[in-house]
């Protein structure tokens, strides 16, 4: 069978500690490794406030995976988000050449804009009169 490439958004119970958190991740890029795909990018949005509530929780913890796999895993991988209490919601998606040239192109100008903010230097001015008064 032809490998394509997906993309999975994972939405996660924000109230969990940072390492059960860790653990889920973890435990989803291992089945997708295990079941023959390979893991691209795995793209940590953190907690973000929903926008209403979903299973009573008004936080959530985003992940999106990309990864290379057949298409039987996608049935196998929606399978551990539904039986894992934690995981809220989910939504996985073929992604078209198109769709992955636009992913490129949007972390170029990422990239492009981080490098062109400019930190100015912190340099401690001292005035004459300040200077003299000690």
């Amino acid at each position: 069978m032809k490998r394509q490439t997906y993309e999975s958004a994972v939405l996660i119970n924000a109230a969990l500690d940072d390492e059960q958190i860790d653990q889920i991740l973890s435990k989803i890029k291992d089945n997708i490794t295990n079941n023959g795909g390979e893991v691209l990018e795995i793209d940590n949005w953190g907690r973000k406030r929903l926008a209403y509530t979903v299973k009573k929780n008004k936080i959530g913890y985003y992940a999106i995976f990309r990864f290379i796999a057949q298409p039987g895993i996608i049935a196998k991988l929606e399978r551990l988000y539904t039986l894992d209490e934690n995981i809220l919601r989910f939504l996985t998606i073929s992604l078209t050449k198109e769709a992955l040239e636009q992913i490129e192109i949007n972390k170029a100008k990422v990239l492009a804009e981080t490098e062109e903010v400019i930190v100015p230097e912190v340099v401690p001015e001292v005035l004459e009169g300040e200077a003299d008064e000690e």
